[in-house]
């Protein structure tokens, strides 16, 4: 009898501690997944916020571009120097800040635009300049693939490629053979590659050189350096001395005016002082998190085209 008593007692405290085993185990799961909402909420919470200040950024730049009253544009203006607007936001909230800034459109290689020779040449000649690190042949080739690539007929020129090419591929797509609806597409044209899009620690990207708006003319007083260069057929030390008189706080009031044909008397053909199109990059940081909008503004209009959240 007493050995049945013994054995109960050990049943019931074996069950005990299975019950109590399982009860702890129930209580750490609920913790850890209770824990996880809470974290993945305040992410969620985070992220919303993120955006928010990101957005700030953007309409924050959009304030100073639309504040310029000028009938030219040139990089003496507010929207050329954003760093002021970014450190401000810094006041603006609780455990954040944006970093924006803005680049005009209009002073880049307009790619829908290739089918006019100027801008074939154009473009062939930025791609050979020695910063790229590509061979003559290899540049022709980008060059007459983004052609055939936008153009509306099947006619492959010589170097590019059309449907026939792409079709090869797997996985196999067609020819666009219409404009560009953003420069991200260059990267599914034959010859361009993530380096020479995005370009590298040692070498620049294409992307930072074109744009897919325009009216086929580039704003001689905010192109960037290796555009003035591919306009000048790569003299280095012109383009040097043009950069230098456009940012000259002197010259000023003859940055409104044909200026550049006293450098360079062929650039009347292409060139001109006043822009339509920005493209907006606002940055909210929080913490070790980030999150990037980009937008591209025609400011004639008062309209956005594009606007990507990354």
């Amino acid at each position: 009898m007493g050995k049945k008593i013994l054995n109960n007692r050990g049943i019931a405290l074996i069950t005990v501690i299975l019950i109590v085993s399982v009860l702890i185990a129930f209580a750490i799961e609920l913790n850890r997944s209770t824990r996880a909402d809470i974290y993945d909420a305040a992410n969620v919470s985070d992220g919303i916020k993120l955006t928010y200040i990101a957005k700030s950024g953007v309409y924050g730049a959009l304030a100073v571009l639309d504040s310029s009253k000028n009938e030219y544009v040139s990089l003496l203006d507010e929207w050329a120097n954003m760093e002021t607007l970014s450190v401000q936001s810094k006041d603006l909230f609780e455990g954040g800040y944006f970093i924006v800034r803005v680049e005009d459109e209009s002073g880049k290689i307009p790619l829908n635009k290739l089918a006019e020779n100027k801008i074939y040449d154009i473009l062939v000649t930025l791609l050979k300049l020695p910063e790229f690190g590509l061979d003559a042949a290899k540049a022709d080739e980008i060059v007459a693939s983004i052609k055939d690539w936008i153009d509306a007929d099947s006619d492959v020129t010589s170097g590019g490629a059309e449907s026939s090419y792409y079709l090869a591929l797997d996985p196999p797509y067609r020819a666009k053979n219409k404009p560009l609806d953003c420069i991200e597409e260059l990267l599914m044209i034959k010859g361009v590659t993530k380096e020479i899009f995005a370009g590298t620690l040692e070498k620049p990207g294409l992307a930072q050189y074109v744009t897919v708006v325009g009216d086929g003319t580039i704003n001689i007083n905010t192109a960037p350096v290796m555009v003035l260069r591919a306009l000048l057929s790569d003299d280095v030390e012109l383009a040097k001395e043009m950069d230098e008189y456009r940012r000259n706080k002197d010259n000023n009031d003859a940055l409104g005016s044909n200026w550049y044909t006293s450098y360079e008397e062929s650039l009347g053909n292409i060139a001109k002082v006043n822009s339509n199109f920005f493209k907006i990059i606002s940055s909210g940081k929080m913490d070790d998190m980030e999150q990037t909008i980009t937008a591209i503004l025609n400011k004639s209009d008062k309209k956005i085209l594009q606007w990507r959240v990354d």
